[in-house]
């Protein structure tokens, strides 16, 4: 195998979910947006990619991002989300792990005391995230996503656990919903197998419905994942669900999965279970949480599209110079799992 790198990155993890931020040793990523960033990328920068998310270096569950410029001096920076089966169009917890990293980092100055914005394009569209700082530590990040909507409900799916409805819903990107108890499954670590299996069974038997073909953007079309979800006791008079989001091909996402939470929303205000200015909490596999808001419904051609706000923290969790050497046989590595 020929040298490659060092590639540098400083991590994070939001609400347990890894994000790692190429900060050096890639080459500037082209193109006149970040979506079309998105697609030189996957073409000219595959092998940092995996480089970083496979083994040995990274591991099944590894997600990062390429920094990049914004579309235009309207935004403070732009990204390219990626993980071990390529590249995302959006990515809530990356969002939040970003904000975060672009204040310790200083591209943008907060105050001690205090809110800072974050403005970032994604290449599902422009997001903010507002980092919330106490005596110069940040205390907690919220984002407001992209605008997210219900796509349909109850599409009847013929699964080997037997037929199930799947709820759809666009949260930056394409997501089916299932409540896990009509699978006989629960959202815990032991039943993590099962629930990868089924998820990418179900991610693929609708990643080709017309339902999920972008109306703007080729681009953003097809189901990034599947939620399944169980529905818990209210919590402080708010909605309360457990969730676990199986997302690319089999990934599992570890935090509460922040797109995914904007897309539950939007199914919640369908079905009338969420208002405006109510309050959402989402927690995790592994018992982490995001605490999540309904904006305004704003209605349009394609129908009501919502204004959503996910918040978590997320904390560093180590800088890192990542190289092959000359004769490494297993390369950009490999992927157990």
């Amino acid at each position: 195998m020929t040298a490659l790198g060092p590639v540098t990155t400083v991590d994070y993890h939001t609400a347990g979910e890894p994000f790692r931020i190429v900060t050096g040793g890639a080459a500037p990523l082209e193109g006149n947006s970040v979506a079309a960033r998105r697609v030189w990328a996957a073409a000219h920068l595959d092998d940092v990619r995996q480089l970083l998310v496979n083994e040995p270096r990274g591991h099944a569950g590894m997600y990062g991002g390429f920094v990049t410029e914004p579309d235009d001096a309207g935004a403070d920076v732009g990204v390219v989300f990626f993980h071990k089966d390529g590249y995302s169009t959006a990515c809530g917890h990356g969002t939040i792990a970003l904000g975060r990293w672009a204040i310790d980092s200083g591209l943008v100055v907060a105050p001690h005391d205090g809110e800072a914005t974050v403005v970032i394009d994604v290449p599902s569209g422009r997001v903010e995230a507002r980092v919330r700082m106490q005596a110069g530590s940040a205390t907690g990040i919220a984002f407001a996503n992209v605008p997210s909507y219900a796509v349909a409900t109850g599409l009847r799916v013929v699964t080997s656990l037997g037929p199930i409805d799947v709820d759809l819903a666009y949260g930056g990107a394409f997501y089916a919903s299932v409540r896990a108890a009509e699978l006989a499954l629960e959202i815990a670590p032991e039943s993590a197998a099962r629930l990868v299996a089924i998820g990418r069974e179900i991610k693929w038997a609708l990643n080709d419905h017309p339902a999920v073909s972008h109306p703007d953007d080729e681009r953003l079309s097809g189901v990034y994942g599947t939620i399944l979800y169980d529905e818990l006791d209210r919590h402080d008079g708010s909605l309360h669900h457990r969730n676990v989001t199986i997302f690319a091909d089999g990934a599992l996402d570890r935090s509460p999965c922040g797109s995914g939470s904007s897309a539950r929303m939007a199914l919640l205000a369908e079905s009338g279970e969420l208002a405006p200015g109510d309050t959402f909490v989402h927690d995790s596999i592994v018992g982490t949480r995001f605490v999540c808001r309904l904006g305004a419904g704003t209605t349009g051609n394609a129908g009501v599209t919502w204004a959503t706000e996910v918040e978590g923290t997320a904390y560093r969790t180590g800088e890192h110079s990542f190289a092959i050497e000359d004769g490494d046989d297993v390369g950009t590595g490999f992927q157990l799992g």
